[in-house]
């Protein structure tokens, strides 16, 4: 998939290392529900796997590269998850370096990823859960016309306080 500055395409055994050091970011943990570090080997395991299709592993993470000039960066990932065919529904995540956000590559990925997953996955909803306070993911949801169906309550404990998590969701209506 490609876009005007950024492409989305697979992962690659050579991303294993930056896979690792984002997937071991404690200071992303609370966005992706992690309590646990990643070690290496699964890290390697999970990209040699990624030629398996999203029915098979019920997920799709896809890498963002940037394109300058002549060289290409990856910088970030974006992720379907939680894939349910039977509804044909699906999860969206999103990871963009901290020095490359506020550039307009996560909304160029966004709309990359909407496009392949209503156009050729045919998903009939995309979703997403947004702790409350992220404010940066709730614009580029929105912006995206996800719509905020659900407020969570004290959903999330960070940092011994609870947190309140919206539910977003983008219906499909072609």
């Amino acid at each position: 998939m490609i876009g005007k500055h950024i492409s989305l395409r697979a992962p690659e055994p050579a991303d294993a290392e930056l896979l690792f050091k984002w997937e071991n970011d404690t200071s992303i943990w609370q966005v992706s529900n992690t309590i646990m570090p990643f070690s290496r080997f699964a890290i390697e395991q999970y990209v040699m796997n990624t030629q398996l299709d999203i029915y098979s592993t019920k997920q799709l993470r896809l890498m963002i590269d940037l394109h300058i000039k002549n060289k290409i960066v990856t910088i970030g990932t974006i992720d379907l998850f939680d894939f349910e065919p039977t509804h044909m529904r699906a999860g969206v995540g999103i990871l963009i370096r901290e020095e490359m956000s506020n550039k307009g590559y996560a909304s160029e990925a966004m709309e990359l990823l909407i496009d392949f997953a209503f156009n050729t996955l045919q998903l009939h909803q995309l979703y997403c859960n947004i702790d409350a306070e992220n404010k940066k993911s709730l614009h580029l949801f929105k912006k995206f016309n996800f719509k905020e169906v659900g407020l969570k309550k004290e959903w999330l404990s960070v940092k011994n306080r609870w947190v309140d998590e919206y539910l977003l969701q983008l219906i499909n209506d072609k």
